[in-house]
């Protein structure tokens, strides 16, 4: 099977790599990097593309020989690509995260006839397919509850963060309003709003606070009662408070001295370099998906717990890593033809089939990427 990944940052590069090595794949990469050097490490069997990916004519063009696509671009040309994709008659696995709702390509989806997988990463991602799963396995579901954060393993002043990911993404989970549903009913709130700390054994006590990453889990699955929240060290939500609601995080542009300047544009220069994981610095991700409901007469509670750390052989953070083998994975399933269903699939409908689910899984303890399960019968 062809396959073309595009976008090849610290993702991209995990997808990639994964992707490489299996027979079943000729892969092909497309960054705007200039040269394959400097995008991708040349021992690879990887062949590479230069191009403008802001360009949905060039992504059209790329992807026109190819049998799937894997969209690991910013959330903010996440939509046009898959759209792009789409319009192009291939099916796409997409972990951009864009803000645009994805079931407005549905009918397109399906008139060509492709499968399109959204929102294929770690959180949203895994956690919507066990949260499907968990909620197919009962009679009734009354609470999904997700918490999920990749952090430094070494908290630095002030802000101690590192992006593993696009940091203009990161600045959207901040900004961009949560939905959730509460007693049946869709509410949306502030980001980070409703502070609570969180034990976890292997890292201590955290911080949780709403983000908009329950996406379709809101519209798909008829829970009375679901929420989402984003994990961070303790201090973390204040400072990034302060910094939205002093106006640091807004697009529009602002007149200084005569010069136009998007205050975000500004902020981003500033925080960034302070933001990026350099050479050496090392990684975690930390998720728990919470499911409750009645089988039966039995008041059942599933939990998923996932701790992953940076990979130290590959130098791959594990940021990188449950994102980008989710997607790997999620590949693997479709050229394997385990899931054929064209339109856009979120990913709880592939968390219904429980043969999807164990692929799944064990494509990802096959990567060290473990997911522990627990059911308790509450009385």
């Amino acid at each position: 099977m062809k396959i073309i990944v595009l976008g090849v940052g610290r993702v991209g590069k995990a997808i990639v790599a994964d992707l490489a090595g299996d027979p079943l794949f000729e892969v092909t990469a497309a960054d705007i990097s200039p040269a394959p050097g400097k995008a991708l490490p040349a021992d690879l069997p990887v062949r590479f593309l230069s191009a403008d990916l802001s360009d949905p004519r060039q992504v059209k063009s790329l992807v026109a020989d190819y049998d799937l696509v894997i969209d690991a671009l910013p959330s903010c040309l996440g939509y046009q690509t898959c759209l792009a994709v789409i319009e192009s008659g291939k099916s796409l696995i997409d972990i951009a995260f864009f803000p645009e709702d994805p079931w407005e390509l549905d009918g397109l989806a399906k008139e060509k006839g492709v499968t399109a997988i959204v929102d294929c990463g770690v959180a949203p991602g895994m956690s919507n397919i066990l949260a499907g799963y968990a909620h197919s396995l009962l009679d009734e579901t009354h609470n999904i509850l997700i918490y999920v954060g990749g952090l430094p393993r070494i908290r630095e002043w002030p802000f101690e963060y590192k992006a593993a990911f696009n940091p203009l993404d990161v600045i959207e989970e901040y900004t961009r309003p949560a939905r959730y549903v509460e007693y049946g009913v869709p509410v949306v709130r502030p980001a980070l709003s409703d502070p609570e700390l969180i034990y976890f054994p292997e890292v201590g006590t955290l911080e949780a606070f709403n983000t908009d990453g329950l996406r379709t889990l809101a519209e798909t699955l008829p829970v009375p009662n679901m929420k989402e929240k984003t994990l961070r060290y303790p201090g973390h939500i204040e400072k990034m408070a302060i910094l939205r609601d002093s106006g640091f995080f807004n697009k529009q542009p602002i007149k200084i001295n005569g010069q136009e300047i998007s205050p975000l544009d500004f902020t981003a220069r500033l925080l960034f370099p302070l933001w990026e994981m350099k050479k050496g610095d090392e990684d975690f991700t930390v998720m728990k998906i919470i499911v409750e409901g009645r089988k039966g007469s039995q008041h059942l509670h599933y939990t998923y717990s996932l701790f992953d750390c940076y990979d130290q052989d590959s130098k791959t953070t594990s940021m990188a890593r449950t994102t980008g083998y989710t997607a790997t994975v999620a590949a693997r399933m479709l050229a394997e033809g385990l899931f054929t269903t064209a339109g856009i699939i979120p990913p709880e409908i592939i968390g219904k089939d429980p043969a999807c689910v164990a692929f799944m899984l064990k494509g990802l303890k096959e990567r060290d990427v473990v997911y522990r399960e627990k059911i308790e019968e509450i009385s």
